[in-house]
């Protein structure tokens, strides 16, 4: 990464574009990714956890993506749900770009690749998957959390993956006694990762 932090606004090393072939919700695609994003050489292994972990989405409304980089959790919410809007927000200005170019190649139009200051302030969502940027460190994160959870719709859930190592089980902890409307469980745990499920009642 060159020194920098995939969640830079905008990274500062030169745009190196680079072809993927993945396969997401069932499918093989051909996808563009770039420098200065995160995992731009393969779906990280956190992310294939989560997404080998959680149940169909919604089948409509808003569902969240966030921390989307090049947007392989948002691109399969949009597969999986078509008649949903995916809001896939990030702080990285290039990864933004890739989901929206994403997106494109794969014909979907569901998808709003977007920073978290464009998400107007009442939406709320069927749903949030997250591999969230951990690395922001534990203020950072924490207000991350502190905005986006809230705005569940009753009776919905978040779907979190964290490395075992860096803090899972303690965030599950945090989670518990910050949100007293929200039911926090550990849903699964594989290669170092737990998935984490927060249930709004």
């Amino acid at each position: 990464m060159d020194g920098e932090h995939y969640f830079s606004a905008q990274p500062a090393g030169e745009l190196s574009l680079r072809e993927l072939t993945v396969e997401l919700a069932g499918s093989e695609h051909r996808l563009t990714t770039a420098s200065g994003i995160f995992s731009p050489d393969r779906i990280d292994t956190g992310t294939q956890v989560l997404l080998a972990n959680v149940p169909k989405p919604p089948p409509g409304g808003n569902l969240l993506d966030l921390g989307c980089g090049w947007g392989p959790i948002a691109l399969t919410l949009a597969l999986e749900s078509p008649r949903s809007t995916v809001w896939a927000v990030d702080v990285n200005e290039r990864a933004l770009d890739l989901v929206r170019r994403n997106a494109h190649i794969m014909g979907l139009e569901n998808v709003n690749a977007v920073r978290p200051d464009d998400v107007p302030d009442d939406v709320r969502f069927m749903t949030i998957w997250s591999n969230p940027p951990i690395r922001v460190g534990k203020a950072e994160l924490h207000s991350m959390l502190r905005l986006w959870l809230p705005r569940l719709e009753p009776g919905t859930e978040a779907w979190l993956v964290v490395q075992k190592n860096l803090g899972s089980d303690s965030l599950q902890r945090w989670m518990d006694g910050e949100f007293p409307e929200l039911t926090v469980q550990r849903e699964a745990t594989s290669k170092a990762f737990r998935v984490l499920r927060a249930r709004k009642r």
